[in-house]
């Protein structure tokens, strides 16, 4: 039976987990070995609340990750809806080097959390594999890629992101990458007129 108490309480828990969640992400993205001790303390969260949320590290780490894996995704769906196929690409892309360069930290912890069961690459695969697809699919129908790209040809295609440093000029580079990527998806597309192109 429901209780009138049992909505607030559950809203206290959301709360609560959402808060782990966030200084978890700051954490993780600046050290790989932050102590949950010191993601619970900063949360302003009890050690008992902290554990019934995330039993251990590899839990906290995956839903981190889950989480921000799924806002990439998102963003593939937000970016179509307001922008021309081709740009919506390309800003996407943008989304994925930030990405891919700000939360080096957060990778590392997830390679340390989950070694032994192979998963990191799984968990990213899934959304990211969706949000490509997605992306591609409406840039072929439009005429603005070369037809026949594949989730995976783009992915090889942009691999050298994850070796970027954004310190040492990665931005730069990323940027001058993720140009030459798109030059090559819109050679040979049926509509070769340049018009969409991105500035």
């Amino acid at each position: 039976m429901h209780r009138p108490e049992d909505t607030p309480r559950r809203s206290d828990a959301r709360r609560n987990r959402d808060r782990i969640l966030a200084v978890a992400l700051a954490e993780l993205t600046r050290s790989a070995d932050a102590p949950l001790s010191a993601i619970a303390r900063k949360a302003g969260v009890g050690q008992g609340t902290f554990y019934r949320n995330f039993p251990n590290r590899e839990a906290l780490v995956l839903e981190v990750y889950r989480h921000e894996v799924q806002q990439l995704r998102d963003a593939a769906d937000r970016l179509l809806a307001t922008r021309p196929p081709d740009r919506a690409l390309r800003a996407w892309m943008d989304h994925l080097a930030r990405y891919a360069m700000t939360k080096a930290g957060l990778a590392a912890a997830l390679r340390q959390a989950t070694a032994p069961h192979g998963t990191f690459a799984a968990l990213s695969r899934g959304p990211l594999t969706a949000a490509v697809t997605l992306l591609l699919t409406a840039n072929e129908e439009a005429g603005t890629i070369r037809p026949g790209v594949t989730a995976d040809d783009f992915l090889l295609a942009i691999a050298g992101l994850w070796q970027l440093d954004p310190q040492a000029g990665g931005r730069a580079r990323a940027e001058r990458l993720l140009d030459l990527v798109m030059d090559g998806l819109r050679a040979g597309a049926p509509r070769g007129d340049g018009a969409g192109r991105c500035p």
